[in-house]
């Protein structure tokens, strides 16, 4: 048990009980609810520590190494041994198992699952029905009935949330939020510790992609401050290729640096959002006994899968027809109108605000649309919620997509003013980031502020008359209970916040390439936004947002589908406007400089799909460790089948 020993135990889980009546204390704790869930927490090995704030009660959770090992062991764990190969995690070999970059045992996403399967696997194992008490109520915990899950359906454990371990939070805030100088450097190995793949992906693809706009960005601005003259003509299809080839560029080296941070951080190319946490022994038990089927069952079994199969491709069709049907029914004519309406307008700050209450018009009933999607969603057979989740990706953005672009598209082709067209992607871009700036970093801190404000006044109302004690917030567990949780926009059932910061980073791509021959400057833009994002970004996860739960997902998932979606289609909107700066006059003849913009698409797609067959989207080395990982997964699961197998290992030795 010494390799188990880590140098600190902090506490990372938070849960929120009613406070005692003040009545009722000194008499019997015995079967008081609180008593016997810190008495529970306390006989399976966890650190307690009570907090009394100023309306509730709050336990605060640690868990030694040790525990958290035992946890594992009993949830059945799947983890990474120095072989390389995933296997279920025994207590006994701990030494057989890889460390995290930090030199931690477990990850943040390994901790947080041993921690659920801690507090939610206390049951009744008396055999009879235990009554509690809590203030005045009498509870029934029955037998093989899980204590914290029958409080919360009671209502007296209102809630159990991750905590700040405050240590490694200023650690990241001195080393990360905070450090500007550094631009777009990140200790991506220590948000990975901290808040787990999925958040530590994202800012690992957000710091990449801002490094490669550097270079869009530069070349953009001499594009568009240098008067090529009579060669304009020829510039804005050469920078434009240049362009093309520089997206499709950054997605295939971010998919090889994608395949890196998995490799560095011990996680399986083909891990998804659950298969870490769902697989176990039973369901390789269950393989063997299919092979022991007579054919006849495995031929009922596969008609059964196929059928279900198929139903869940139907249902998804069905809901994705009602999004579409929904766009061009309702959304089209809006948009169309709108475009239409903000030509009508003479003033420069008619136009301004129409466009401000445009996008804040855009958020609202995108986000009820999203919602709705959420519904739909549930009906469908995903195989895991990272599969709902990207379903929800797909419907939401295609909303979005239709009400940001469609309006700019329609003035390109009606009117052919480039510069009045600029006009309105300088518009919609800054009021997209003084939204972002309002809606993502100023209301949660606004939120926050109040509900410590109402928490207090309250208090201080009870207080009145009792006691002439200044009532405040003096424990930092109640100030995370009070802050807003990091959750999407359309709800928290399938996504957290990332929904929200990849959506605004899919919009802001989309507008700067598809429109990238009228405004080659933009690119400055999204460079000098995307800089600032990542330090604010992690400052509003470090400072104003509870501790999110982690997410085992390390890939940026559908929206790395809807970036590729975003280049093929810029292709066509390019060529589009080429058309129109070379085509003045509408008359759609096929000159030979229009003749030529019809070449450069086909070729610009050939170039587009040729970089995905160029460029590897692994490293060599990682490759070979995976193969090799792979190889070894495969003798021991085939050692396991034949020891399993009925004559399994004659056949193994004959065959030999």
């Amino acid at each position: 048990m010494e390799t188990l020993n880590e140098e600190r135990t902090p506490f990372e889980i938070g849960v929120v009980v009613p406070k005692r009546i003040d009545d009722q204390i000194g008499e019997g704790f015995v079967y008081d609810c609180v008593e016997v869930v810190i008495n529970e927490f306390q006989n399976i090995g966890l650190i307690v520590d009570r907090v009394v704030g100023l309306h509730d009660e709050f336990i605060k959770l640690a868990a030694p190494v040790e525990v958290i090992g035992k946890a594992a062991a009993e949830s059945q764990l799947k983890k990474r041994t120095r072989l390389g190969v995933d296997l279920q995690f025994q207590l006994n070999e701990a030494e057989a198992f890889t460390r995290q970059t930090d030199g931690s045992l477990f990850s943040w996403n390994e901790r947080f699952r041993c921690y659920n399967h801690m507090i939610y696997g206390i049951v009744n194992k008396s055999g009879s029905t235990v009554i509690l008490k809590s203030n005045c109520r009498d509870i029934r915990w029955e037998p093989g009935e899980s204590l914290v899950q029958k409080l919360e359906k009671e209502a007296i454990v209102k809630e159990v949330f991750p905590i700040h371990d405050e240590l490694k939070r200023k650690r990241l805030l001195k080393s990360w939020a905070l450090n500007w100088w550094d631009l777009t450097n990140q200790p991506l190995d220590e948000v990975y510790a901290y808040y787990g793949a999925k958040i530590a992906t994202y800012f690992a693809f957000l710091g990449m992609y801002t490094n490669w706009l550097f270079f869009a960005a530069a070349f953009g601005i001499l594009v568009q401050s240098v008067n090529f003259r009579s060669l304009q003509f020829v510039v804005l299809p050469f920078f434009f290729i240049c362009i093309l080839s520089w997206a499709a560029l950054f997605l295939q080296f971010w998919k090889r640096k994608n395949s890196v941070l998995l490799a560095r951080w011990h996680i399986g190319n083909s891990v998804g959002a659950e298969s870490a946490y769902e697989y176990n022994d039973t369901e390789w038990s269950s393989s063997v006994e299919l092979i022991k089927k007579s054919g006849a069952d495995k031929s009922m079994e596969k008609e059964k899968i196929q059928r279900e199969e198929w139903s869940g491709h139907v249902l998804r069709f069905k809901h994705d027809a009602i999004i579409i049907l929904n766009i061009i029914g309702l959304q089209l004519p809006f948009e169309l109108a709108y475009a239409h309406l903000y030509e009508s307008i003479g003033s420069d700050i008619m136009k301004f605000g129409m466009t401000a209450v445009y996008l804040y018009a855009i958020q609202y009933f995108t986000q009820k649309g999203g919602k709705k999607s959420v519904k739909l969603i549930k009906d469908e057979k995903n195989k895991n919620s990272e599969y709902k989740a990207n379903s929800l990706v797909y419907k939401v953005f295609g909303l979005y997509f239709m009400q940001t672009y469609i309006g700019l598209l329609y003035h390109a082709i009606m009117y052919r003013d480039f510069t009045d067209l600029r006009h309105i992607i300088i518009q919609r871009l800054i009021v997209s980031e003084v939204l972002e700036i309002v809606i993502g970093n100023l209301l949660p801190y606004i939120k926050y502020s109040y509900r410590k404000y109402k928490a207090v006044n309250n208090k201080r109302k009870q207080e009145k008359g009792v006691t002439a004690r200044k009532s405040y917030l003096n424990s930092r567990v109640e100030k995370e209970y009070l802050k807003p949780k990091f959750s999407a926009s359309v709800g928290e059932e399938l996504e957290d916040g990332l929904f929200d910061e990849f959506l605004e980073l899919a919009l802001q791509f989309g507008m700067i390439m598809m429109f990238a021959c009228a405004f080659p400057s933009a690119f400055a833009f999204a460079a000098l936004s995307s800089v600032t994002q990542i330090r604010a970004n992690a400052l509003k996860l470090l400072a104003m947002y509870r501790r999110p739960a982690p997410r085992v997902a390390a890939t940026i998932g559908a929206w790395l589908n809807i970036f590729q979606f975003l280049i093929v289609v810029s292709i066509c909107t390019n060529c589009m406007l080429l058309v129109c700066l070379y085509d003045k006059e509408g008359k759609w003849n096929i000159s030979p400089g229009l003749a030529a913009i019809l070449i450069v698409e086909h070729v610009l797609l050939l170039i587009k799909f040729g970089f995905s067959k160029i460029v590897p989207e692994e490293p060599d080395w990682v490759k070979a460790n995976r193969l090799q990982n792979a190889n070894q997964a495969q003798n021991i699961c085939y050692t396991q089948l034949m020891g399993n197998v009925p004559g399994g290992r004659t056949l193994d030795s004959n065959y030999v």
